[in-house]
């Protein structure tokens, strides 16, 4: 038995799991996450047999006991194939650490993935509800046809990481709304703002960005994953949050790197596959 080990936040967590499952998968091994026996309890994952408190318990404390082996993949220049190699020694194990990256395997069995963390309907169905109202209060221009935008707006703790980098201003992301709309005039954009900001205001963007419908369901996090993953298009900057909300249905993600709204093509948006390899 594997025991997928980590601290973060969710959707770094979901991405840990996902590559030491499928490295699992690919060599017979069973493998239980403990984060999400007891946390972000929004996943199908967290109702299956192997997935609950009792096993994370018994993990934590077996390998506190030395009782279990751990493979640490904890720093970015931690030698990958000797871990491995210790992984495939011992039955029984545990595997921490974000920088575990097994990227063959998880594409291999990225279904599987998406299955085990497909959003509860509980989450997933008001968000539903919540778009199709949104869409039908703003009735279409009769002659174009709907296109979804889902926009990340990432700030809170991204004023600290990477010195504030990423961290842009509401006119950085109109810009790139704008932008988006002017690379698809054939179509009426529903842009769903999805955020960790409380003033971050639907008003503010729509006045910004008269072109496209603003809508801001302020959700949870399970619902603004699902939000995003409902929508044609993802943009916002490095995130493993909007990489997610893409990878479910494939869907075209720009990632900003930077403030510049011209670097963003048709070709720009690419798919899950590209930027899963290109982590930040």
């Amino acid at each position: 038995m594997i025991f997928a080990r980590d601290k973060s936040q969710m959707c770094n967590n979901l991405l840990q799991y996902a590559h030491v499952y499928a490295w699992g998968r690919a060599h017979g091994r069973k493998v239980i996450s403990m984060r999400f026996s007891y946390k972000y309890q929004y996943f199908r994952i967290c109702r299956t047999s192997l997935t609950g408190f009792g096993w994370y318990l018994l993990a934590k404390y077996a390998a506190a006991l030395k009782l279990l082996p751990t493979a640490s993949f904890k720093d970015a220049d931690c030698d990958q194939k000797a871990l491995e190699q210790k992984m495939l020694k011992h039955r029984h194990i545990v595997v921490s650490g974000w920088n575990v990256r097994f990227y063959d395997h998880f594409l291999m069995y990225r279904d599987e993935i998406c299955e085990l963390f497909r959003i509860d309907e509980r989450y997933a169905l008001p968000v539903r509800k919540k778009m199709k109202k949104a869409e039908q209060d703003s009735p279409l221009t009769s002659h174009l046809s709907p296109l979804r935008l889902g926009v990340h707006i990432r700030r809170g703790d991204y004023a600290q990481w990477q010195y504030g980098k990423y961290c842009f201003n509401d006119e950085v992301y109109a810009r790139h709304i704008n932008r988006f709309a002017a690379l698809h005039p054939e179509k009426t954009i529903h842009v769903y703002l999805s955020t960790n900001d409380p003033e971050v205001s639907a008003e503010t963007y729509q006045q910004l960005c008269p072109k496209v419908r603003i809508h801001l369901l302020q959700g949870s996090a399970p619902e603004d994953l699902y939000m995003l993953s409902a929508c044609d298009y993802v943009m916002g900057p490095p995130s493993t949050f909007s990489l997610v909300a893409a990878m479910y249905r494939d869907i075209p993600l720009y990632r900003m790197d930077n403030e510049d709204e011209g670097l963003m093509t048709e070709e720009a948006f690419r798919k899950f596959d590209y930027w899963f390899r290109r982590i930040i």
